[in-house]
């Protein structure tokens, strides 16, 4: 299990946000845990630094692209790119420095998975290095894939079908629990257990996770089989839960 850092880019500025309050309708209602001194370069040199390799920039909205270049310059190959992806500017950002660019809305069209739309990112970027955004938010007993930051349900349940099906066009799978996102309340287990259970893939889960004691729970709810981010509870993100030290030493002594 390894722990995969992460730059979450809102307006041009590293942010932390809570996901389930963005709302393009009803921005006053944004919810900002913290917003960061440092620019995305700087995040990008230190995960450099510590050799944390696929990690994610987000780019949450209009506005990120400066700030998400700079942070590719920092450490070209190091980290992954999502927000506003899709075949036509996918390679792009690849020739720039991405090691996968990360897509969700792109492949959905009217709430539903676009197989023609599928086929041309994978013409576009390639299957190695395309990983698909499967965040979701929870409905009754079921996870629906969420576009549109998180904003839009889409009518895809995660199921063990819809993950084997994804799975033969992409690399990895990166899901953040919208519901949590940004909260610093706890995960949510049943969703790491299903991902961990189905998942033919490598999988990076993000949400809720408070300290390295969620993180284990995280390594023993799926059995070893996800990765997980960690955000808001950060201390370089403004967080008390956890310290990046402590973060890191998770990741390179579980690698080895």
């Amino acid at each position: 299990m390894k722990f995969r850092p992460c730059i979450d880019l809102h307006e041009g500025q590293v942010k932390q946000i809570v996901g389930s309050t963005l709302n393009d309708a009803q921005p006053e209602q944004l919810k900002t845990n913290f917003t960061a001194d440092h620019p995305a370069s700087w995040y990008a040199e230190l995960y450099r630094r510590d050799d944390l390799r696929g990690g994610h920039i987000i780019k949450l909205g209009p506005g990120n692209d400066d700030a998400a270049l700079a942070a590719l310059t920092a450490w070209p190959g190091g980290m992954h790119i999502g927000g506003g992806i899709s075949a036509d500017n996918g390679g792009w950002w690849l020739d720039r420095g991405a090691s996968h660019v990360i897509v969700t809305s792109a492949v959905f069209h009217q709430g539903m998975i676009d197989e023609a739309r599928l086929r041309e990112l994978v013409r576009a970027v390639g299957p190695e290095r395309l990983v698909l955004d499967l965040s979701c938010r929870r409905r009754g007993d079921e996870y629906y894939i969420v576009t549109d930051r998180w904003q839009r349900f889409t009518q895809v349940v995660i199921s063990e079908q819809v993950l084997t099906h994804l799975a033969r066009d992409c690399a990895e799978f990166l899901v953040h629990a919208a519901d949590v996102e940004g909260q610093c309340q706890g995960i949510e287990a049943e969703l790491i257990a299903r991902l961990a259970a189905w998942s033919p893939i490598p999988v990076t889960y993000a949400g809720g996770v408070r300290n390295l004691a969620d993180l284990e729970l995280i390594r023993s709810l799926g059995a070893g089989r996800l990765d997980a981010t960690v955000g808001s509870a950060l201390d370089i993100f403004g967080g008390s839960g956890m310290t990046y030290a402590e973060a890191v030493r998770f990741h390179h002594g579980d690698q080895g």
